[in-house]
């Protein structure tokens, strides 16, 4: 596999196809995915931009999408520049280079929203959620199958945790956990399955969904201006599959009802289906477990990062956190 091109490299490409002169490349260790590195160039007139090399010359879909939501006039988006050919996007060796504005702001798990926040993100998902998509852009964005991908994954720690503990601190720690809160976590894999195979029956008309737009997937810049970020992976869906978030209490925020009641006032009249709601709430802490859980136990991901997992996935089991939040909506 190809090393990402160097730093040196990327300035100059940025100065040929952009016309912007960098003078500072700052890596910021930001996101999951494995072939994407991200930056933050700076410029001499103290214009700051965040710069995306992917792996690869595939289209990316985020690109697609942000040209479909600015057609739509969406404002809550902070679309790719251009670059000086009026592309998106620009080649570079075996990789793709990506450039946006650079927002300073704080996502929505460092600060909570406004009033008017609430609003303004209400009114913006029922705008995406009304998109009429095209069907070659649909074409190229997965839907949801309801899969049982990380249900399995999780059923198959099963025997594992029969097993004496062993391994690192975190391994045998996360091991206990999960021994520990077993009735708990076959409740949410049994019930997830349930609901899976009750919508599978009940066809949904399915809409354009972010698929991850929790708290910190909200930025907000110095002016109060929330914006949407992340669009990388996005899903035909039923609309629950975003309106989940709201009240779902993802990261222990977001789980106040008069903020869920300001987002309903600004989507605006809509009928919720408390069923599909129920399921990706179910699904979500699942599949965030299949991806904590295989991580610790099976990779050699750095020791710093073993701990913030299984930070996370403790976390979700603390009081009014997401495990009792999912538990009560499915009870209701």
């Amino acid at each position: 596999m190809k090393s990402p091109p160097s730093e040196q490299r990327i300035m100059e490409c940025l100065n040929t196809y952009y016309g912007v002169k960098v003078i500072a490349l700052t890596f910021l260790p930001l996101g999951a995915d494995m072939d994407a590195s991200i930056y933050k160039a700076e410029t001499q007139e103290q214009h700051s931009y965040f710069i995306k090399l992917k792996r690869g010359h595939h289209p990316d879909i985020s690109i697609a999408i942000m040209e479909l939501l600015q057609h739509a006039k969406i404002q809550q988006i902070i679309p790719p520049l251009k670059t000086i050919h009026g592309q998106a996007a620009q080649p570079i060796g075996d990789f793709t280079l990506i450039v946006s504005p650079f927002v300073e702001g704080q996502d929505g798990f460092s600060r909570s929203l406004t009033d008017e926040q609430w609003l303004i993100l209400g009114k913006t998902l029922r705008q995406i959620h009304d998109i009429g998509v095209p069907l070659p852009i649909q074409h190229r964005i997965r839907r949801e199958t309801y899969s049982p991908k990380w249900r399995e994954i999780v059923r198959s720690l099963y025997p594992h945790l029969e097993a004496e503990p062993t391994g690192d601190e975190v391994a045998v720690n996360l091991l206990v956990f999960m021994k520990e809160n077993l009735v708990a976590i076959q409740r949410l894999v049994d019930r997830a399955k349930k609901l899976a195979k009750k919508l599978h029956n009940e066809p949904t008309p399915f809409v354009l969904c972010h698929s991850d737009i929790h708290g910190g997937n909200i930025l907000i810049n110095k002016n109060n201006n929330p914006y949407i970020v992340d669009w990388d992976e996005p899903i035909m869906a039923p609309k629950e599959r975003d309106l989940m978030f709201i009240g779902g209490g993802v990261g222990n925020v977001w789980s106040n009802p008069l903020e869920e009641a300001l987002f309903y006032k600004g989507y605006g009249k809509t009928e919720v289906n408390r069923t599909i709601v129920a399921y990706y709430r179910h699904e979500r802490i699942v599949e965030d477990m299949a991806i904590y859980s295989q991580s610790i136990f099976f990779t050699t991901v750095k020791d710093e990062d073993k701990l913030e997992m299984y930070k996370h996935f403790i976390g979700m089991f603390e009081p009014r956190g997401v495990v009792d939040i999912a538990f009560e909506t499915d009870e209701r």
